[in-house]
């Protein structure tokens, strides 16, 4: 039997979880309800928004002129291009850490990296109150 796979022949013991990437997470444990995968996915894709705000927000920390200290600017700056690049690691991490305790039927897990955005995001911004006040 074959279907729209390119003429390769379709094992029916296997799924299409078989075939998914990455297999790490798909080939272990069992299909959760598709509801609980999606809400998953767009968490996933919550924290890739944060990432991209985050991003942005260095990137016009500097490419704006503010009246604002330039030292801790700069240094405000840096802090949030790191905090995207973390919260862009947190999307993938937290999506497979996730999807793999709802196929293994376990408890979801915590942010791995929610305490340090949420330290970084206030330093940038004492060190952009203060960049102000000086």
């Amino acid at each position: 039997m074959s279907g729209g796979n390119g003429g390769m022949p379709i094992d029916p013991e296997s799924g299409p979880a078989d075939r998914r990437f990455p297999g790490f997470v798909y080939r272990r444990g069992s299909e959760p309800d598709p509801r609980f995968s999606l809400a998953n996915e767009r968490t996933f894709l919550a924290w890739i928004r944060t990432a991209l705000a985050l991003l942005a927000a260095g990137v016009a920390l500097e490419a704006v002129k503010l009246p604002i200290q330039s030292g801790l600017r700069f240094a405000s700056a840096i802090v949030f291009v790191c905090l995207g690049i973390l919260a862009a690691v947190q999307a993938g991490i937290g999506w497979v850490r996730t999807e793999r305790a709802l196929r293994d039927n376990r408890a979801l897990p915590a942010p791995a990296l929610g305490v340090l955005m949420i330290v970084g995001i206030v330093c940038a911004a004492i060190l952009l109150v203060i960049g102000l006040l000086l």
